[in-house]
């Protein structure tokens, strides 16, 4: 079973556009391995939830600019800007899934409510937060993020309000799960930052945020778990 792509456990633990973006996956048939600089890794032990192919490599992968994909939710759209330049592998990535509609018809699975992390995590088709796309790559980790007050490591960092960022399952696994920054989080900065949410987004993700986690026979007032309300994806879209 593949590994569940989580964006953190408990707080304070580990948890191209044009020709570029149509471009022919340039890979090997042998190690399915693309050979640009994005180094997308098949994983057979880990199949995709949804056919889809490797992304396109190019040896000069798009690294300047931004892209602009809009989630239609059923609790209302996400605004997402892609920033190139913080990590131009995932924004490829990211886009080719959206244009093969890797996204389209799935649900977000999870939603955190501990008072250091408040993320809404999706991108997994199967909803069990425990799927991805058949492929990994690379970390692109931020080295931008403020240090967290009081932090006695000195190690985690704010991910502020807003942020658009990879889940993974350890280093360099990243795949097709994402999550929202709600609120200011701290985290170790093991989670490459790839874009920003809008403000019509954010006003999405404050109203998924109220309604709250739905409760379990075990746990009648989680802080971790799946949206009270499903916030199911109907479309991913680039829009520009």
């Amino acid at each position: 079973m593949a590994t569940a792509l989580l964006a953190v456990g408990a707080p304070g633990t580990a948890a191209a556009s044009g020709a570029a973006d149509s471009a022919a996956a340039d890979f090997s048939a042998a190690s399915d391995v693309t050979r640009g600089p994005c180094a997308y890794t098949a994983t057979p032990d880990d199949p995709a939830a949804r056919p889809v192919k490797l992304p396109p490599d190019p040896r000069r992968t798009p690294s300047h600019g931004t892209a602009s994909v809009v989630l239609a939710t059923s609790q209302g759209p996400i605004g997402l800007t892609l920033t190139r330049a913080a990590a131009p592998c995932t924004v490829q990535s990211f886009l080719h899934l959206v244009r093969n509609k890797f996204y389209d018809d799935t649900t977000c699975h999870r939603l955190t409510a501990y008072p250091t992390l408040k993320v809404l995590q999706c991108g997994d088709p199967s909803g069990t937060g425990e799927r991805g796309p058949g492929y990994k790559y690379k970390d692109e980790l931020p080295t931008n993020l403020q240090p967290a007050p009081g932090d006695p490591t000195g190690q985690r960092r704010i991910y502020p309000r807003g942020t658009l960022a990879m889940a993974n399952a350890g280093p360099n696994t990243n795949g097709s799960q994402f999550f929202l920054v709600t609120s200011d989080s701290v985290l170790r900065p093991n989670y490459t930052v790839f874009g920003r949410i809008d403000e019509a987004g954010l006003a999405t993700l404050d109203r998924i945020a109220a309604k709250g986690i739905a409760p379990t026979p075990d746990n009648p007032a989680p802080v971790d778990g799946r949206p009270a309300e499903p916030v199911d994806i109907s479309r991913a879209k680039r829009t520009c």
